[in-house]
């Protein structure tokens, strides 16, 4: 172990006295949080709807139909005895259509019926498509019964979680992912390809410290600097978008140290298998930047991504932790809700590592 500290104290030393690289680990991620969560805006479809029939009428079941039919509602079944708003927190809905008792007696007397509407507004601008889009349904359904005006069924809109609907509640916490997934493995790969392209490597192969204990303490070292990166963009999120911990804060801090080890070793790994800064550097970036930026569900819902390459998603680590960091910040479902994806955050990480090691030990047993 004091050799894993004694190689983490070694590379904390050399970043630390290296200006541009410090830079990119505290600078860089918090400039890339300021310009794009506040200039990202995309229109989404195929929005998962639970609908709560609480009347069972031909009247009731006819405006179910109308959103069935629409294309971009996809309606997901829910149990009645069960409260609307846990379909949000569990992300099984994007919204709750709740249709109250004596609908179709009413709309039969003439009398107005409102129809509540909950809409998950932790993403501002689906919200406010949806919120439209069963307007319209609405709008429809009145008029197919020849209503003249704005008709006797209203739409009561409520937004959960992001009542003001504001876009960056919903892009900062995945550019908050971002940044962890390029800088910290960026630095940690540059630093390890260094060593094979100086060859100063033939140092470590020489000396009696063995390749997990090398690799350890150089995951260690960058855990810290994604870890110090981690809480400066936390305090970023509550000053320029003022996001809290909207429920238990521990799934997110366990993900966030085991995503520090993921993306520290993935770093490492990629420095090992190539000796080359440049080459290092562009792999890195395909996997911290093109695959998180694509399919994590950072910019679009993963059912928007063609199936041919949906499943790739299921490989990306960003995924997983996109989705605990915005559940701790905005829906505060907790271990119930994001707990599971924790495992494959660390299961990613310890192939990253495994696969470095592996690389290493046979180098070191070749000379």
């Amino acid at each position: 172990m004091k050799r894993i500290v004694a190689q983490a104290r070694k590379e904390l030393a050399q970043l630390i006295r290296d200006r541009l690289a410090l830079a990119l680990a505290l600078v860089l991620p918090v400039i890339q949080m300021v310009m794009m969560g506040n200039s990202l805006s995309f229109m989404v479809r195929d929005l998962p709807l639970v609908v709560q029939d609480l009347d069972g009428s031909p009247a009731s079941r006819d405006l179910i139909d109308g959103f069935r039919a629409s294309l971009t509602f996809s309606i997901v079944s829910w149990p009645t005895d069960r409260r609307p708003d846990e379909a949000l927190a569990a992300n099984v809905a994007r919204g709750v259509v709740i249709i109250p008792r004596n609908f179709g007696r009413d709309l039969t007397r003439g009398v107005n019926v409102p129809v509540q509407i909950i809409v998950d507004g932790s993403d501002g601008n689906t919200a406010g498509l949806l919120s439209a889009y069963a307007g319209g349904v609405t709008g429809g359904f009145n008029a197919r019964r020849g209503a003249v005006g704005p008709g006797p069924v209203q739409a009561a809109v409520r937004f959960w979680y992001n009542p003001g609907r504001s876009s960056g509640k919903f892009y900062a916490p995945g550019i908050f992912v971002m940044g962890l997934s390029m800088f910290p493995p960026l630095l940690a790969t540059l630093a390890m390809a260094r060593e094979g392209e100086r060859k100063t490597i033939l140092q470590v192969y020489v000396s009696n410290i063995s390749a997990y204990e090398f690799l350890a303490g150089k995951v260690l070292a960058y855990m810290c600097v994604a870890l110090a990166e981690a809480s400066l963009l936390l305090v970023m999120l509550a000053v320029l978008f003022g996001l809290r911990f909207a429920g238990d804060p521990t799934p997110f801090l366990v993900a966030t140290v085991l995503y520090a080890f993921c993306v520290a070793s993935f770093g490492v790994m990629v420095g090992a298998a190539i000796p080359n800064q440049v080459g290092a550097m562009q792999a890195v970036m395909m996997g911290g930047f093109l695959f998180t930026f694509m399919l994590s569900g950072l910019l679009f819902p993963l059912s928007n991504v063609p199936g041919s390459l949906r499943w790739l998603s299921n490989f990306v680590w960003a995924r997983y932790y996109i989705e605990i960091v915005r559940d701790a910040l905005l829906q505060g479902g907790g271990w119930g809700a994001v707990g599971w994806k924790v495992l494959p955050i660390a299961g990613i990480g310890s192939a990253f590592f495994g696969l470095g090691w592996r690389r290493m030990r046979r180098m070191q047993l070749e000379v």
